[in-house]
């Protein structure tokens, strides 16, 4: 039976195609006008007041945490401390005993006490097992003393490269842990154990109920140790045959071993919508939790953020592009879009193609960077949804003269520097 789905019109990227596409079985067989493409044996499907569209292409999405935020806690809409802590308190409840606490979303921005929550909030929360919550952007996690004591983390325990913990006055960490220092968190403990596969694949059938058909999937969120990694590479490949939509797998890691083994688990995995695409790194962390890498210090506290980048970042991207893929970079900070584009200038003038060089987020760039950006060819990764979860307070972050610096898309775009959009 062949159909024929109209509406208002079908738009594409190249601009209006007529108003009905004809389908023939699970094939496309023909865009054009309803007037000429409606015939005796095909059954029209209507959609009025509605607009056909291509399927839409999210290029980069941490897809395991959105589908546990769709089965777990989500702190988004906490209000103030007091409210913060009886969410966490109610969701603790419905967990077994003994199972830790694992919530996210948290954002201080949106607390009455503008702050970040600590050990001892967590611990009016959850005083008998480990509680651990992520702030929304995913840079900063805050531990409850159960949690801290069960990693080993105490006044002794030093700051790890590209990481800090927040500290008292006396060293003691107050439980606030922002970028790498969140990989300090035991492992058993900073997810709440495996994914279901049902869930992941419900998360999967939500996207593509919006339109989305293919995603860059960042596996290994958080830079959580090896075994997580291996633990969402086991769930993508056990999911393989059953994938609604096409997933492209961006792998964090810093290992070559460990990222030829991805590769070859999941373009192994059997399933024509399960591939592997490259690799991921972070150069800094995020604007909400003041570890950006700056040239200079936020408007409104007296840093410069967290540059991320080693020599080991060079030669993973190195390894991704001897292994025929892509080298994907969280930059958010301008001094981090400059440390990022220095690795792409090493790599392009080794023979890597721009075309396989992607920049994520570029969330602060001067007019000059942009020029350096648009003459390096790489792509941009940008995320549009940022203009709205942060326009309350990210301004005051970089104070006026950085303001005209913020997405800049517009002018990304008539630069000549090629952009994907993604969540």
């Amino acid at each position: 039976m062949k159909r024929l789905i109209t509406g208002l019109g079908v738009v594409t990227a190249a601009g209006r195609m007529g108003d009905a596409v004809l389908v023939d079985g699970d094939t496309v067989a023909a865009v054009g006008d309803r007037s000429d493409l409606l015939g005796r044996d095909v059954m029209e499907v209507g959609y009025e007041g509605g607009y056909i569209l291509p399927g839409l292409r999210d290029a980069h999405i941490h897809a395991v945490p959105y589908a546990a935020l769709l089965a777990g806690c989500s702190l988004k809409a906490a209000t103030s401390m007091d409210d913060l802590i009886r969410r966490l308190s109610a969701y603790a409840d419905t967990l077994p005993p003994s199972a830790p606490v694992v919530a996210t979303r948290m954002d201080d921005e949106s607390l009455a006490e503008r702050r970040l929550p600590t050990r001892a909030d967590l611990d009016r929360a959850v005083p008998d097992r480990p509680a651990v919550i992520y702030r929304y952007c995913g840079h900063v996690a805050a531990a409850n003393s159960v949690a801290l004591e069960r990693s080993g983390i105490d006044a002794a325990t030093a700051d790890p490269d590209g990481g800090s913990l927040d500290r008292a006055e006396d060293g003691t960490p107050t439980g606030v842990l922002r970028e790498t220092a969140a990989g300090l968190i035991a492992p058993s403990l900073a997810r709440g154990g495996k994914l279901e596969p049902s869930v992941l694949l419900d998360g999967l059938e939500r996207l593509a109920g919006l339109g989305i058909t293919s995603v860059g999937a960042m596996m290994g969120y958080g830079e959580l140790p090896h075994e997580q990694l291996a633990a969402e590479l086991d769930l993508w490949v056990e999911v393989a045959d059953r994938l609604p939509i096409t997933v492209h797998g961006i792998v964090i890691t810093d290992d070559p071993v460990v990222l030829a083994d991805a590769k070859r688990r999941l373009d192994g995995a059997g399933s024509p919508r399960l591939s592997w695409l490259g690799v991921k790194r972070f150069s800094d962390g995020s604007l909400g939790g003041h570890t950006a890498a700056m040239h200079a210090p936020f408007a409104d506290v007296d840093t410069t953020g967290t540059l991320r980048l080693t020599e080991s970042d060079a030669a993973i991207a190195s390894t991704a592009v001897e292994l025929g893929g892509m080298v994907a970079i969280h930059a958010i900070g301008d001094r981090a879009v400059d440390g990022v584009l220095d690795v792409f200038d090493d790599l392009i003038a080794s023979g890597a193609d721009p075309a396989d060089l992607r920049m994520e987020h570029v969330s602060v760039i001067s007019p000059g960077q942009i020029e350096r950006f648009a003459r390096s060819g790489v792509i941009a990764s940008v995320q549009s949804a940022f203009l709205a979860s942060e326009s309350g307070w990210v301004r005051d972050r970089v104070g006026p003269e950085r303001a005209g610096w913020l997405y800049p898309f517009r002018s990304m775009v008539d630069a000549g520097i090629p952009v994907c959009g993604s969540s």
